[in-house]
């Protein structure tokens, strides 16, 4: 399996499992930043080179966190942050912005947070429906040509947006949740990133941690775990999508390997310029991640995925 690829329409080549940042400050219950340290440093030992995390993480709290760990070795790291989602002080989420002055106003704050003086490649996280996306990514344009940002991204958007956005200036990545449960991207995403020479980060590649047989109910999940409110992860939900589990399963008894390394080979495997960012604050889980590089899926393995999978997820999304 292909392990690298260009970051599109930039010189940038990254790691095909990048690493998601979120949850080493926020929102999947517990963590520790000596924990996350540690993982950052191994990713770095791994070949991981593709770091994703956001403004929002943490009210910038996970900004500086990567800022903490890869100080002196921003050389070996491509590092994705984003912004749009605003938060109040006391972290209610109050909304989104697109507008030219908080953009960058978000820049500089997060090259502050970091440590930085350029972005690799500057998301906007969603999109401010109040915005023209052709204002807020010509502000964005802006930013790279002032140097603070090298490249540009896009996080839930759909193909006309994309389109709009590329056509004022060149998309590097379109972010989207993609997985054995979450597969609407397939729908025209692809297309118009294979087009446009856009690359698909696909977020929660596992699912939200799901997918690896680990959440068989709602007692595997801490007090304060986001996912507790989220619709995919009701008692009900999760005894209906516990079906999409048991088909990884038995794909991964016949390789020998993780139903997390295979749920991780199975987004890779559908077009080689696919990135995919697990999150994890775990060596451990970090390197079973990585282990997915050495899954070959059969053509057997892809038929009997299509023909057993449950063609409909129990809950949305959000």
């Amino acid at each position: 399996m292909k392990q690298t690829t260009i970051l599109g329409n930039s010189k940038l080549r990254i790691n095909r499992i990048g690493l998601g940042c979120m949850g080493m400050s926020e929102f999947y219950g517990s963590f520790n930043e000596q924990e996350s340290i540690k993982t950052l440093h191994k990713a770095i030992d791994l070949g991981i080179n593709f770091f994703d995390t956001a403004d929002a993480y943490g009210q910038g709290a996970n900004e500086q966190l990567l800022g903490k760990a890869f100080r002196g070795s921003w050389d070996q790291v491509t590092l994705a942050t984003k912004f749009a989602i605003v938060r109040g002080p006391n972290g209610e989420f109050l909304g989104l912005n697109g507008k030219p002055e908080y953009i960058r106003q978000a820049c500089d704050q997060s090259l502050k947070n970091l440590g930085r003086e350029t972005i690799d490649l500057y998301y906007m996280h969603r999109k401010d429906p109040e915005v023209a996306i052709e204002e807020t990514v010509g502000t964005m344009a802006d930013l790279v040509k002032q140097g603070k940002v090298q490249n540009i991204g896009l996080s839930e958007v759909d193909s006309e947006t994309l389109r709009r956005a590329h056509a004022t200036h060149p998309i590097a990545a379109l972010q989207t949740e993609y997985s054995l449960w979450s597969r609407e991207p397939e729908q025209e995403l692809f297309d118009v990133c294979k087009e446009l020479g856009i690359t698909f980060v696909a977020y929660s590649p596992l699912g939200r941690g799901f997918l690896t047989g680990a959440i068989k109910s709602r007692a595997d999940l801490e007090e304060g775990d986001w996912r507790l409110s989220n619709p995919r992860f009701t008692e009900e939900a999760i005894e209906e999508n516990l079906k999409f589990v048991e088909v990884i399963d038995r794909i991964a008894e016949r390789h020998g390997k993780t139903k997390a390394q295979i749920a991780m080979a199975w987004v890779l495997n559908q077009n080689d310029q696919i990135t995919a960012i697990p999150g994890t604050r775990k060596v451990d889980r970090l390197e079973e991640n990585f282990g997915a590089f050495n899954v070959e899926l059969t053509e057997d393995d892809l038929a009997i995925i299509e023909a057993h999978m449950p063609s409909v997820t129990v809950g949305e999304r959000y």
